[in-house]
């Protein structure tokens, strides 16, 4: 499964590249859309981003459940030496002890996650700040090549901005298009500087 980002510039265009895409197969499951326009997206019937794709949740829950499981081994590898419940507690209770203070660092982490912005997204900010639509189409890779194709035929106005291996891994690199025309606008303002 791969993932594979589209900018597009106007609601309108979001609409049309939604219904070419659910034509092609593409179900809403696996088709988001993520705007600063949410209503926009509601009155048209577009499916809208969820909280896994917009905040980092998953991956400063996963960052949060390591902490906990390294703290709560410590405390655990403390108690077994220093004893303070006396000589023999039954292996359980520590296991019990890691695994709560695992989950409490998962928790803490998830908490902290919901105020911050996905780490794949950061990339795109000021794409979504400016009003445009970032598009995540998750697709199988025997349906990658097809979806691509019919992009490009139909809306030339979207621009393939990145792909990714899978969404979902919080971990993965998003591999940004090299030709990005947020960054290509940056570079011919700066030649246009030189040049005078």
């Amino acid at each position: 499964m791969i993932c594979l980002y589209y900018l597009a510039p106007s609601l309108e265009s979001t609409q049309r590249i939604t219904d070419d895409l659910h034509a092609a197969g593409v179900q809403d499951f696996f088709l988001h859309v993520i705007s600063r326009d949410e209503s926009g997206l509601r009155t048209r019937h577009i499916h809208s981003s969820n909280y896994l794709e917009t905040r980092d949740i998953i991956r400063d829950g996963f960052i949060g459940a390591a902490l906990g499981l390294a703290l709560g081994l410590v405390l655990v590898i403390a108690a077994m030496y220093f004893e303070p419940f006396g000589p023999g507690v039954p292996p359980f209770i520590f296991a019990l002890i890691v695994g709560v203070i695992t989950l409490f660092g998962a928790w803490e982490g998830g908490l902290a996650g919901i105020a911050s912005e996905n780490k794949k997204l950061a990339k795109f900010h000021h794409d979504l700040e400016a009003g445009r639509f970032l598009i995540l189409i998750y697709a199988r890779k025997a349906q990658g090549p097809a979806v691509r194709g019919m992009m490009r035929a139909k809306h030339p106005e979207a621009e393939l901005a990145a792909a990714d291996r899978h969404f979902i891994n919080p971990f993965s690199k998003v591999r940004k298009r090299a030709h990005h025309r947020h960054g290509a606008a940056a570079r011919g303002g700066s030649a246009q500087q030189s040049s005078q």
